[in-house]
Formats: structure tokens, C-alpha cells, sequence
């Protein structure tokens, strides 16, 4: 007798020895089976007829779920690289995973040539192979039969792979005439897969190290209905005209150039405006949330990132340290804040009564990417983040994790994401060495962090293997315009750093006693909140955001002195750049301007405004709205900007 706890409670019984998920999806329904792509079998996402033995906690997961959409996307990757090794024979194949939104793979072509030119003949194949409804079946096979498989192949990539894995994790996956090696999960048979569209071409090192020769990568996405494929052919059009970098330069935000360094934006004038007005906006936020706002410099000593721990798990990713006349001194480009404000802590006693105590700061931290990685906004070797760090007590824990969950409700619906997913990330235990701390650390982290969204009832998702060194964490997803998800806010709970400086304060026994630490940013990156705020929005931002939402349009030269006279008030009743168009153009051209330039209100002055002492707005994409006085418009102003 097998027992299947279900997602809704139900428990299924079934007198057999063996069985798999798609089993159960059958017995509740033809239908449900048809849609199941893969299931989660105890916590972990497996094949849907990949067998088990004894009783489990069974979740089906169809399209509708995101590991459902992985194991689609992951088998497309192999459909992919079957069509590849078809049509060019000889190929290498490295690696090939499910991404966000699609997925891709990394090929070395030899002497063939590939192309944009390619993807209709490589689709095509891809289709055909589909329709044969090829099983993908999970073959668990000895380290030296895959190192012999791969061998026969010539493929130094997997056996690179291979020689970096355990014996009872190599399995390969067989799919046709194609075999590769691969941990899984994917989709029963190819059946599904009806709709596939090749999207883009680019160079990728092998494991991202500059030092390996550069492959061919090719992403594509994979759908179970055309109609699908065209809804998101339909949006990616949508996107292009959105795209953060396309909008940076027709608004005047921000600039790369290769002089300064690759991945290192320059905000111009109007970009800083926005950067300061999200600023202010989170630092008042803050202050009326209990916290204070600290300061730390650009870099720091190699000892406090060893302490921390960072440098054992980052120091590859890091900027070569700089070096000072004194012997044996390094110091690190700051590639986080935490260390810095842990001394900050520790700069003098604390007792029970001061917790929690709160650090915020806006901090420019460097990390190097590679440059095949970097994406304007969202991938950058220097960033700000909003970052903040919360010592407390054990038995304030709970409920400072929810004042941030609170606070990020907030801020993300002033921002107009009121809608957002989250996740809980815990430790793999069967990988111990990629974290620091003790097993009771981690244990009460994550025991924490589950009962703290309990309580509050907040529907999560839980991924195994993706909390951070030092701790476990709670992501947050958002949906932009175009229904695509961005992970940016994340809290994370920590024991281990409190330790490893040694924090302590006094408490009602008059004894040294250990803090808990929560790492929190809400924003995450400034740079990638603004490219998300962009693209979300179209560059129509909020007026309380616009960085000039107002501009002056004289008709004349002959109105150019009342102009200046209403830019000096609207400046000095709100505070704000108020700039004047003064160019010698047709107004309506610089109408034209400043709706391509996204500008909030448009304040135009004539013969009539100056006769009447008065002023015609015109607002964005909605067209004129009549003369009033300046004291009305600046009410007006002020009432929109409260909203």
C-alpha cells in the first residue's frame, strides 16, 4: 500500500508496490494526467513517471505552475540539442538549461557556421522531432560509463562535468537516438511541446570563465499552443519598445561608456533626479520605520571580508584587491555592506533595551560580472543598494521579519506593485560545504522565517538550495506590464555573521548575549529597480517620480520673460527643477518634444496667458485642459504628488 498526500490534504491510497505521479494525476483524472508536465515528490521536483516506493506528498505541477513551465522549457533545451546534433553533425554540446522564460544552449560548432540565418531549419527539426513523441527516459549509469559515452562523443565539456560529479549523481536522459547527461526533471514524452521559437544568438564562455574558449549560445522558448507563442511574440514586441536601455537614452537617464568600464553606468542629471526621488521617497519611509541611516566607504580591508565569510564565497567574484605601499595590505572594492555595519554595531555596548537596532544606507557596492553577462541596467559592475540590516533579539525575531514584510507591502504598492509573489530559499543539507554556520543556526533561521509566514498566512513557495551562504531568505517576485517576473525585495535571517564579529549585547541578566541579524532590501539594486520601474511603466512614470515633470513652453520669444517669471514660482512653491523650452521652435513642436520626452504637464504661456495672468496646461497623452491661475495649478500639482 502506497499513501499520496495531495496539495489540498486529501489522502489517495493505492495497493501497489511502485508507482509514479503521473498515476496519480490519471486516477483523479484524463485530463489532469494530459496536463501534468512534472511533479513535486516530498519538496523535490522529479519527473512525473519517474517511480517511487513508499508513501509521499504528491504536488502535480501543469503550465500553470513555474517548476512545470522549468521541466517543459528543460526538455525544449534537449529537443534543441537533438535537432542541433541532426542537422550538424560533430558538434560539441555543453550545457543546456531551463531559464525564466525559455531556455538555452551552449554549443561548440567547430568549423560550422551559425546564425540568426539558422533558427527557421533548427525549428522546423525541433517540431518534427516533437511530433514523434519521444519518451524522455532517466538512465542512472556508473561515472566510467558516462565518461566512455562521452569519450566515444569527443566531448570535453561533459567530461569535464562528469569529473566533477559524485557516482549517485550521474544520470543521463535518453530521448530518441539523443542521450545526454542531465539531472532532470523533464517532461514524460514530446508530445507537449507544439510551438517553438529560437529568439537569440550569442557568444558564453564555457562556465562563464574568460579563461575557456567562448561558445555559441542559443535561446529559445517552447510553448504547449501557438497561441501561446503568439501572445509572447506579441508582448516581446511590446518589450522592445519598453526596454529599459531604449528609454535611458530617449529620456536622457543614463549612459555606458566603454572609457568609464563596461557594466559602470553614468547617470546624467535627469537620471540622478530619479534616483534621488526613489531615495527620499524609501529614506522617509525608513526613518518613520524605526530606522537610521548610516554611511560606509567604497572599500574595505581584505580581514573584514574574511571575517564576514564573503571572501571564501566570493573572492572569485570580486575585483582584484588593491594594493598599498604598506607590505602584505589589500583592500577589496566594498562588494557588500553587511561587514561594514557589523562594525558599526560593534562600535560601542548595546543593551536589550536599544534592540532593535537598525542600520539603513543607500551603498554603491562592485562586483565582477563577466562582460558576456552584463545587460544595461539590470547587470551592472556598480550598484546601489537599498540596504539595511536589523540586530535584534531571538524573541524579536518573528516580529521584526514581519514589521519588513509590512514594510515592503508598502513600498511596493506606492510603486504600483501591489501584487507579488514570494519564495522561501533553505540550504540543500546534501551540500553542507556551500554555507557557514552551525546546523542549530540554520535550524532556527528556517524554522523562523516558515512560522513568521504562517502566521500571517502568506501563500510561498519553497526552494531548496537557493538560500544565501550565511542564511536562508524570503524572496519577493513582481509582475511588470507584460506579466514578466522580477525578483527584487529579499530578507534574510542570520546567525552566523552576529558570531563571526563577535556582536553581542547586555541583557536583563546583566550578561553578553548574541543578536540575530536580518540582511532586508526592499528595491535590492537601484539600478535594476529603475530598469524595472521603466519598463513597467513605459517611461510614464508617476509624477512624484518624473525627474522633470513640468516644462514651460513659451510660445514666443515675446513670452519668454512671463515664462521665466512662472518657471521662478512653480520652483520655488514645489521645490522642483522647473525648466523652460526656449527654443526657437513652433509650439507645436515643442509639444511634440515633451511628449516624447514623457513629460508630466506641460505649462504653455502666450499672448492670452500674459494678459490674463494665467496658464495652459496640457498633460500628458491626454491633451489640453484649459487656462487656470498659477495658485490653481500649483494645488493641483501638489494634490497629484500626494496621491
Amino acid at each position: 500500500m502506497i499513501n499520496i498526500t495531495l496539495v489540498n490534504g486529501d489522502i489517495k491510497h493505492y495497493e501497489k508496490q511502485e508507482m509514479n505521479s503521473l498515476e496519480v494525476a490519471k486516477a483523479i483524472s484524463e485530463g489532469l494526467s494530459r496536463n501534468t508536465l512534472a511533479a513535486e515528490v516530498n519538496g523535490t521536483v522529479w519527473d512525473a513517471h519517474r517511480n517511487f516506493t513508499g508513501d509521499r506528498a504528491v504536488k502535480l505541477l501543469t503550465w500553470q505552475d513555474d517548476e512545470g513551465k522549468a521541466a517543459f522549457w528543460h526538455t525544449s533545451a534537449h529537443l534543441l540539442a537533438y535537432a542541433l546534433e541532426a542537422l550538424y553533425p560533430g558538434i560539441k554540446l555543453g550545457t543546456g538549461p531551463a531559464i525564466e522564460n525559455g531556455f538555452y544552449y551552449d554549443v561548440d560548432f567547430g568549423d560550422y557556421t551559425f546564425s540568426e540565418s539558422d533558427f527557421p531549419k533548427v525549428e522546423a527539426k525541433m517540431l518534427e522531432l516533437a511530433r514523434e513523441r519521444y519518451a524522455n527516459e532517466r538512465r542512472r549509469v556508473t561515472k566510467q560509463e558516462a565518461e566512455a559515452f562521452f569519450t566515444g562523443k569527443n566531448n570535453e565539456y561533459k567530461l569535464e562535468l562528469i569529473e566533477g560529479l559524485h557516482e549517485e549523481e550521474i544520470t543521463l536522459y535518453d530521448m530518441g537516438a539523443f542521450s545526454d547527461l542531465c539531472a532532470g526533471p523533464h517532461l514524460p514524452n514530446t508530445t507537449p511541446i507544439k510551438a517553438v521559437k529560437l529568439t537569440a544568438v550569442a557568444g558564453a564562455y564555457w562556465r562563464a570563465d574568460e579563461k575557456n574558449k567562448m561558445l555559441t549560445r542559443i535561446y529559445g522558448i517552447s510553448f504547449p499552443k501557438k497561441s501561446l507563442l503568439d501572445e509572447y511574440l506579441e508582448a516581446l514586441e511590446q518589450s522592445k519598445s519598453r526596454d529599459h536601455r531604449k528609454l535611458g537614452r530617449e529620456l536622457d537617464l543614463f549612459y555606458f561608456d566603454e572609457t568609464v568600464g563596461l557594466g559602470l553606468p553614468l547617470w546624467s542629471p535627469k537620471g540622478e533626479a530619479l534616483r534621488q526621488n526613489l531615495i527620499n521617497y524609501l529614506r522617509k519611509t525608513q526613518t518613520l520605520a524605526g530606522y537610521q541611516h548610516v554611511s560606509s566607504p567604497h572599500l574595505g580591508k581584505k580581514e573584514l571580508y574574511i571575517t564576514s565569510g564573503h571572501y571564501e564565497k566570493y573572492g572569485e567574484d570580486s575585483f582584484r584587491p588593491i594594493h598599498t605601499p604598506s607590505e602584505g595590505e589589500e583592500f577589496f572594492l566594498k562588494p557588500m555592506n553587511c561587514p561594514h555595519h557589523c562594525k558599526i554595531y560593534s562600535a560601542r555596548p548595546k543593551s536589550y533595551r536599544e534592540l532593535p537596532v537598525k542600520y539603513a544606507e543607500f551603498g554603491t557596492v562592485y562586483r565582477y560580472e563577466q562582460s558576456g553577462e552584463l545587460h544595461g541596467l539590470t547587470r551592472v559592475r556598480g550598484f546601489t543598494q537599498d540596504d539595511a540590516h536589523i540586530y535584534c533579539r531571538t524573541d524579536q525575531l518573528k516580529e521584526e521579519f514581519l514589521k519588513v514584510v509590512d514594510l515592503v507591502q508598502e513600498v511596493y504598492s506606492r510603486l504600483g506593485f501591489s501584487e507579488f509573489q514570494t519564495q522561501i530559499s533553505l540550504r540543500d543539507p546534501d551540500t553542507p560545504d556551500k554555507y557557514l554556520g552551525t546546523d542549530e543556526m540554520w535550524e532556527m533561521a528556517e524554522k523562523a522565517i516558515v512560522e513568521a509566514t504562517n502566521g500571517r498566512g502568506m501563500k510561498t513557495t519553497t526552494q531548496t538550495g537557493k538560500a544565501a551562504f550565511y542564511g536562508p531568505k524570503l524572496d519577493f517576485m513582481v509582475r511588470d506590464a507584460l506579466g514578466r517576473k522580477w525578483q527584487i525585495g529579499t530578507i534574510q535571517v542570520d546567525y552566523m555573521m552576529p558570531e563571526n564579529f563577535d556582536l553581542s549585547y547586555v541583557g536583563t541578566d546583566g550578561e553578553k548575549h548574541r543578536p540575530v541579524m536580518i540582511h532586508r532590501a526592499l528595491f535590492g539594486s537601484m539600478e535594476r529597480f529603475i530598469a524595472l520601474l521603466l519598463e513597467h511603466t513605459g517611461g510614464n512614470l508617476p509624477v512624484w517620480l518624473a525627474p522633470e515633470p513640468i516644462v514651460v513652453l513659451p510660445v514666443s520669444d515675446k513670452h519668454l520673460q512671463y515664462a521665466q517669471e512662472i518657471a521662478s514660482k512653480l520652483m520655488e512653491s514645489l521645490e522642483i527643477p522647473i525648466p523652460i523650452d526656449s527654443r526657437s521652435e513652433k509650439l507645436g513642436r515643442k509639444i511634440r518634444d515633451a511628449e516624447i520626452l514623457k513629460t508630466s504637464y506641460m505649462v504653455i504661456v502666450g499672448e492670452k496667458e500674459v494678459e490674463n495672468q494665467q496658464v495652459t496646461i496640457r498633460v500628458h497623452r491626454q491633451g489640453d485642459k484649459g487656462a487656470i491661475t498659477l495658485q490653481e495649478f500649483i494645488r493641483s500639482f501638489k494634490n497629484e504628488l500626494s496621491k
